[in-house]
């Protein structure tokens, strides 16, 4: 069936699971994230985007880490290897599919949007829920902070 959904998670577990791990694949919960309906309408709020493709391939391997780029001056591409999606349902050839600058410029320049960030961001896929509670979400919310921003788009590969 060419339209069914991606069954991520059962193909997650057992790709653990083939890997030899005897604890199966443990889905994280958030239940107390501060996530809130936006207090403006979206047409007066800065936005910004999180994504997990990286800069280039120096983030593969043990060098995985947080970054930060500008906004209005994005690379052509980001660096996706190393990282698991359904190579044959899709492909990271379009930038815009992990990384939509320009739905966003569109977004704005309908009204729908107030105006972008300085800066986006690449979260590591580290494969740890500590590091990204500890280390990785602390450090994009207090930039986000500093910088105003009110509302981050969440687009993972």
């Amino acid at each position: 069936m060419p339209n069914a959904p991606v069954a991520y998670m059962e193909r997650s577990r057992a790709y653990y699971e083939a890997q030899g791990y005897t604890q199966p694949y443990k889905w994280e919960h958030n239940l107390h994230a501060p996530f809130k309906r936006p207090e403006s309408p979206l047409s007066n709020l800065k936005a910004t985007l999180i994504t997990t493709g990286m800069p280039d391939e120096s983030y593969q391997g043990n060098n995985r880490r947080l970054a930060q780029l500008s906004l209005s001056a994005p690379p052509a591409s980001l660096f996706t290897g190393g990282l698991f999606w359904d190579r044959w349902a899709t492909h990271t050839n379009d930038r815009e599919t992990y990384l939509p600058v320009k739905q966003l410029n569109q977004a704005i320049s309908r009204g729908h949007i107030g105006r972008l960030a300085d800066f986006f961001y690449c979260v590591p896929t580290m494969y740890s829920a500590n590091q990204t509670k500890e280390k990785d979400a602390p450090a994009i919310v207090q930039s986000c902070l500093d910088d105003n921003v009110d509302i981050a788009f969440l687009v993972p590969l």
